[in-house]
């Protein structure tokens, strides 16, 4: 009875001491999305994946569907700030092109996310005739190949002499501009180019060990990054010189200079296998010999711009910004809450942009903003929707002039212009004037949702966890009393 009652003691202190010493990290939870199961021949089937509490550090490879080809993907970032706290959601979408009209299933499949392993019952898709004119789908042949040796059928192979081959292929640092001003997106990718018919004696060489240093040779110090989620490197059928191609995107990225500092990218290197062909070629061998070629791209200079003399030049978000603006309701009521939504939407590092909570005139009320954030990486161009909400109260009755509470002064790239975004929507609220604040919650409103649905109304003194805390020691105290009172009892 006594060892039971001291390893029961011990069991109570020991998980304290172990959470000071390992803090708890966030799992997060993960999700699969198929999408529709009916749709047009020109158009993509979806497989998508959503990650939430948790940064993105790895996942496998999305499934291969019998009857289409893998045609890119995409990633969305969602941020919402309610209440001084960060909720974030990554979607990762794989695009899929079917060949021809049909029945098809996907069957079911796994997936891995930072660990969390992912299951999907598959689905019955229904691929329909073509609408419209469909785009030129990118893609193109099955990955690189090396051709394994072949089993030696008969005796000990003659001797061969080999020739290396010429090759087409080559490595380019390729930017979507020549130059850029501060804080305007710079797209740029790293291709590896080769003629389809190379394929035979081209082999990527520890492609996933090579990466790392390739990636921190480009890196700058002086921007913004926008990484794109890519983890496959599959081809492209392209033209280049009039001659088809095979493009493989081996790193990309968004970057957003901050200061006028040239962005000096050095030449990269990557090593290839490359095989050498028999001269006579002889039945039941391989009739190649395994070797390897560094190719090595161009160094590349982007020069950056500064931007035109402007007050608030060094604040500004830079790109190319339209103003979406939203109200709750219809009409407005002195004393009633409503809510307006100020959204920047476009092109752009819409990490800079931000739209602080004006001062509120007489007769008015102003809270927030609540921020929400989403990002979408595609096709080489960052953007989205960054978006402010405000809950406002009217105390008399009128036009609220929006137009002179928000505005956001920026900066157009393409026109070279500073533009200012001012709201269009003016509410105009009726009723008795109300002097006393009389906000009202919004029951749909996420603020109250999240952070008032368990909230409290008893008057708590102000010492109470202090208090428990002291007798939560005080009974600590004795167990470990009694526990080495039983352990040395024990003993005798």
């Amino acid at each position: 009875m006594r060892l039971v009652l001291v390893v029961f003691c011990w069991m109570l202190l020991l998980p304290s001491f172990g959470a000071h010493a390992q803090p708890t990290v966030p799992a997060g939870t993960a999700d699969i999305e198929l999408g529709p199961g009916a749709f047009p021949l020109n158009e993509y089937y979806t497989i998508s994946f959503r990650l939430r509490g948790a940064p993105l550090e790895r996942y496998s490879a999305f499934p291969d569907l019998e009857g289409f080809k893998k045609s890119g993907k995409s990633s969305t970032t969602t941020t919402r700030i309610v209440g001084g706290q960060s909720f974030t959601e990554l979607t990762i979408t794989q695009r899929y092109a079917a060949f021809a009209e049909g029945e098809y299933e996907v069957k079911p499949f796994s997936m891995k996310v930072n660990g969390l392993s992912l299951e999907s019952v598959g689905a019955k898709l229904i691929v329909g005739p073509q609408q419209t004119s469909a785009p030129p789908v990118p893609g193109g042949t099955a990955p690189l190949q090396g051709l394994g040796l072949l089993d030696q059928l008969f005796g000990k192979p003659r001797p061969q002499d080999y020739t290396e081959p010429r090759d087409q292929a080559f490595l380019t640092l390729t930017p979507d501009k020549e130059r850029v001003f501060v804080g305007e997106g710079l797209h740029v990718a790293l291709y590896f180019y080769l003629r389809p018919e190379d394929q035979a004696v081209l082999d990527f060489y520890d492609f996933a060990g090579q990466l790392p240093g390739i990636i921190r040779q480009l890196r700058q110090r002086t921007v913004w990054e926008e990484s794109f989620d890519e983890q496959e490197v599959v081809p492209e059928s392209v033209t280049v010189g009039g001659q088809p191609f095979l493009r493989y995107r081996l790193w990309e990225a968004a970057l957003y200079p901050l200061n006028a500092a040239p962005l000096a990218f050095p030449a990269v290197e990557l090593k290839m296998r490359k095989y050498k062909v028999a001269k006579k070629p002889a039945e039941g061998l391989d009739n190649r010999l395994e070797g390897y070629k560094t190719y090595r791209s161009t160094p590349l200079t982007v020069p950056v711009v500064p931007l035109p003399p402007h007050p608030l030049r060094d604040q500004v978000p830079v790109g190319n910004y339209e103003l979406k603006e939203f109200l709750d309701r219809t009409t407005f009521r002195t004393g009633r809450t409503f809510a307006y939504t100020f959204a920047l939407e476009g092109e752009g590092n819409l990490a800079t942009a931000n739209l602080p909570a004006p001062v509120a005139p007489v007769g008015l009320e102003l809270y927030g903003p609540e921020v929400q954030q989403t990002l979408t990486r595609q096709n080489g161009r960052v953007g989205g929707r960054k978006s402010f909400r405000f809950r406002l109260v009217a105390r008399q009755p009128g036009l609220v002039r929006l137009d002179t509470l928000f505005q956001l002064i920026v900066f157009n790239p393409a026109t070279a212009r500073y533009d200012t975004l001012r709201p269009k929507l003016g509410p105009v609220v009726t009723g008795a004037e109300r002097t006393e604040n009389t906000l009202r919650a919004v029951p749909t409103d996420p603020f109250y949702r999240q952070a008032l649905a368990a909230a409290d109304t008893t008057p708590q003194p102000r010492s109470i966890y202090r208090d428990v805390r002291r007798y939560a020691n005080l009974f600590l105290g004795v167990l470990v009393i009694f526990a080495l009172w039983g352990w040395w009892q024990a003993r005798q």
